[in-house]
């Protein structure tokens, strides 16, 4: 299976990658696969690279599904 964790771009970086804000944590990824990314959209990450732009609404609505999984 699997898993995609939604994050907040929060800078563009050199080379067609972002810094992500995922839960408050900060992790590089590429963007290349998501050519149109801007700082402040929400993305899908997922083995470090953005595979989807999504809307806030469902980003926060995903992160606090994974808040409510146990161990996480």
């Amino acid at each position: 299976m699997c898993l995609a964790v939604p994050g907040k771009i929060v800078e563009l970086l050199d080379h067609k990658m972002v810094r992500i804000d995922i839960n408050g944590n900060l992790v590089e990824a590429s963007a290349r696969l998501s050519p149109t990314a801007q700082v402040g959209d929400y993305a899908l990450l997922h083995a470090g690279f953005i595979i989807e732009i999504i809307d806030e609404g469902l980003a926060r609505e995903t992160i606090e599904q994974y808040k409510k999984l146990p161990g996480l």
